[in-house]
């Protein structure tokens, strides 16, 4: 078993992968999510893994920041996920969106 910190640090890239924070190729975010992922949006929307793939293939230019990364295992192969999410949009700083996320892994 993973200790915390190694634990952490990978589902963090994992993470970051997601986010486009690490280059990633359709391939790799493919592999990444399972065929029923499911990501609930701030505006309540639902996405399938389909939605994310091609949103993340065609996003546009936001400056991401994640902080506050903690993960607790709940299970020997199960762990929670969370930290917080700020972005900005590189044509309106002004404009700075932060959210906390979870994820189940």
């Amino acid at each position: 078993m993973k200790d915390k910190t190694e634990l952490e640090e990978q589902i963090r890239c994992l993470e970051e992968k997601l986010m486009g924070l690490q280059p990633c190729t359709t391939e790799e975010l493919t592999l990444l999510l399972s065929d029923d992922f499911l990501e609930f949006g701030s505006s309540g929307s639902v996405f399938c893994k389909h939605d994310v793939i091609a949103a993340l293939t065609c996003r546009s230019e936001v400056q991401v920041k994640l902080t506050d990364f903690r993960a607790k295992l709940l299970a020997p192969t199960i762990a929670l996920a969370t930290y917080s999410v700020c972005s900005a949009s590189l044509f309106c700083r002004s404009k700075i969106t932060c959210m906390i996320r979870s994820t189940v892994v």
